[in-house]
């Protein structure tokens, strides 16, 4: 699995890769969506849910929409849930506000937390955006007692606008009895599926533009293949993609077919 593919189809970078600038970020119906629904989250101080597959594209979605907001006038906290208990999510929580404080007590975790948000909003003017990437990984117990941390002066002050993003599973989750505190308080939901197979033809023809590439060297059953073969989620897009133009250059090759990309899909899962 060596680089000389790059070097056979002429490819200035590495394809594919998934640490895009966001100008090279492809803008898609989907990306819009959730554009349009974490503004409306924000404005309002609410809750927002993003849900999809693995490889769906919610984080580089919300690392792009996060982006648009002025840092002068906000500051996004994002951070990846764990399957630890509501004292580890606090903890990860103060880690990112730069807080250093040891303590078993929820109480006092959560008036640290509260007091750096009235000072991020009402002392330095400065709009505070939780971001929590994996939420589907959080427990039944964390999302029973995660929303009084958004709970500002009895519940009047909207200073923490929360984007819940995850697998499907956490839609299942938020159901529960225990979960409704949360859910109520949930006003915009956006779920990202596997693309079509022209939106799939478009989101490979740009990686490649973007690799430097004037000609596309997928065959049109190749492109089929690799929607196909990846349910129309991009990362396994990405890596079957990849994967078949070094198949293709090992025989030489300049055009990719669909054999090509079942060859990758030997290498994957």
């Amino acid at each position: 699995m060596t680089a000389q593919y790059r070097t056979f189809f002429g490819l200035s970078r590495e394809p594919f890769r998934s640490d895009l600038s966001l100008k090279e970020i492809l803008q898609t119906p989907a990306l819009a969506a959730v554009q349009d629904r974490f503004e409306y989250t924000v404005r309002l101080g609410a809750i927002a849910l993003v849900t999809g597959d693995i490889g769906s594209g919610k984080s580089t979605a919300l690392r792009y929409v996060a982006a648009t907001l002025h840092p002068s006038e906000y500051r996004i906290i994002p951070i990846t849930a764990t399957p630890g208990s509501i004292l580890d999510l606090y903890r990860v929580l103060l880690a990112e506000l730069h807080i250093e404080k040891s303590s078993t007590s929820r109480a006092v975790l959560t008036r640290l937390i509260q007091k750096e948000i009235r000072t991020l909003y009402e002392g330095k003017k400065i709009k505070p955006v939780l971001i929590i990437d994996e939420a589907s990984l959080l427990r039944l117990e964390v999302l029973a007692e995660f929303h009084l941390l958004t709970q500002f002066d009895q519940d009047s002050k909207p200073y923490l606008p929360v984007i819940l993003a995850g697998q499907s599973s956490l839609v299942d989750q938020l159901v529960f009895r225990t979960s409704r505190p949360l859910a109520s308080r949930i006003i915009a939901r956006c779920h990202l599926q596997g693309v079509s197979r022209q939106e799939m033809a478009d989101y490979l023809a740009h990686h490649l533009t973007l690799a430097g590439l004037k000609t596309n060297p997928l065959e049109e059953a190749a492109i089929t293949a690799i929607q196909q073969g990846s349910g129309g989620l991009f990362r396994k897009a990405n890596h079957l993609a990849r994967g078949a133009l070094i198949a293709a250059a090992a025989e030489q090759s300049l055009a990719v077919t669909a054999e090509h990309v079942r060859l990758a899909a030997t290498e994957t899962f």
